[in-house]
């Protein structure tokens, strides 16, 4: 049976608190127990539980202090005998989830603590959804020159129907600056509809994009609108611009100068109204000169360009962004997660960041979910976070060969090896090799001295 949730029970009476918790774990909750208020916050029993069950009297201070010690944090249910209803309706004014009195029936106290822990995630969500909803209207967190300059042309290019090309490596935010370009302009009350090009397969393509009417096709079932209808009198993001096949890239250039296409079935044109966003994270200047990318498609939606800097070229951006996303998953999870260890913080800044914003996210998923208290600690985070972050290696035996860093970085330098052999040291190449992009095939080189 999975845990159904963790109660703290805060009982002086032996018998009653054993049966408090016999009824409950039979019931698939974890019980943490305490005699009073005092042992609790000695003890940090409070840290990681859903809710807080207590007696109204207790020895030191009573159940009126236990309610708002935790409320509104934690729901408190209040256990009280027949001649303290008047005490247990000022726990309840002090913000008491429910009540009970005593003698307790088995099955009204196991009601009580489902309903009060479903009315907590129900709060829980609803924090959790307002706070995506200020985070949006409030724009991406960033305190650095490099990110504000990203900020200033966002808000140059916003109010006209020019096309953008964001470029960036994988992570940095790509589609969050396209969103908020969406949202500061005229467009903002129609669709955003956000496209990974590299994920549509090339047979594929036309119906994606431009739709197809019903028996087009072995399979076309029904009629299907494509993307640019779907975002008619909105905004289109296309991210990874640079994975379209050359038919596909000559069809979207065709939709940008003339607004029209043609779904498949179909002979009759369609017309759109669409902004269009492209972004990219290789050097799409280069894929032109190499004849891999259409030049007249290049300079179509090169208009106006805005760079997106990796993480690790504006560190000032790290804390609040951590900070930011610390919040946002304790509200999702409903964790008392509050505030990075100083140690934390430090790992960070040495950390080199080749994810960038994602990883950093993901991070702080991870830490959120094993962190027990209010702090996250370096045991929360990643192998490669916690260690001293610039690959170096501290070895107490030598070069002994169950030393998990060194061999990581051993086996991790013989890839790389093996990949620049392969790919005759073309790094496009072995980076393919490696399933890992160009910029981060660059950032690896360069720990192990290969470059």
């Amino acid at each position: 049976m999975s845990l159904r949730g963790r109660v703290l029970v805060v009982e002086d009476e032996e018998y009653v608190r054993d049966s408090l918790a016999t009824w409950l774990e039979r019931r698939g909750y974890g019980v943490v127990a305490a005699t009073s208020l005092e042992d609790v916050l000695v003890d940090k029993s409070h840290e990681g539980v859903d809710l807080v069950l207590t007696d109204l009297r207790l020895p030191g201070e009573g159940g009126l202090a236990v309610v708002r010690r935790f409320a509104p944090e934690l729901p408190v249910v209040v256990l009280t005998g027949h001649g303290t209803v008047d005490s247990a309706v000022d726990c309840m004014k002090a913000g008491a989830a429910d009540y009970l009195r005593k003698p307790i029936d088995p099955e009204e106290l196991v009601l009580v603590v489902e309903r009060s822990l479903g009315r907590e995630r129900l709060r829980r969500e609803v924090d959790y959804l307002r706070a995506g909803q200020e985070g949006a209207a409030a724009g991406p967190v960033g305190e650095s020159r490099a990110w504000g300059r990203v900020l200033e042309l966002v808000d140059v290019a916003a109010p006209f129907d020019t096309s953008v090309l964001l470029l960036g490596e994988s992570g940095v935010g790509k589609e969050v600056i396209a969103r908020l370009l969406h949202g500061k302009s005229s467009r903002r009350d129609g669709p955003f509809v956000s496209v990974n090009c590299a994920a549509v397969p090339a047979e594929l393509f036309e119906s994606e994009f431009f739709g197809h009417r019903r028996g087009a096709f072995t399979g076309a079932v029904a009629d299907r609108d494509g993307r640019f209808q779907v975002a008619h009198g909105g905004t289109l993001f296309l991210d990874e611009i640079d994975s379209l096949p050359p038919t596909g890239q000559a069809k979207i250039l065709r939709v940008l100068q003339d607004g029209i296409f043609e779904r498949v079935g179909e002979s009759r044109p369609t017309a759109v109204d669409v902004r269009v966003v492209c972004a990219t994270n290789t050097d799409l200047a280069a894929a032109v000169e190499a004849g891999r990318f259409r030049a007249d498609l290049y300079y179509r939606i090169d208009v106006m360009t805005i760079p997106i800097p990796p993480l690790r070229e504006r560190p000032e951006d790290l804390r609040p962004l951590a900070e930011t996303f610390l919040a946002e998953m304790a509200a999702r999870f409903g964790k008392p997660v509050r505030r990075l260890s100083p140690a934390v913080l430090e790992a960070f800044s040495r950390y080199p960041w080749p994810g960038n914003v994602r990883e950093l996210r993901n991070v702080l998923e991870r830490a959120t979910l094993l962190a027990r208290g209010e702090e996250v600690g370096l045991e929360c985070l990643p192998f490669a976070l916690a260690g001293d972050g610039d690959g170096a290696v501290e070895e107490s035996d030598g070069d002994a060969p169950l030393h998990l860093r060194s061999t990581l970085l051993r086996t991790e330098k013989r890839l790389l090896e093996e990949a620049l052999e392969r790919s005759g040291g073309v790094r496009r190449r072995a980076a393919r090799l490696l399933g890992i992009d160009e910029r981060n095939l660059s950032y690896f080189l360069k720990k192990h001295d290969l470059h």
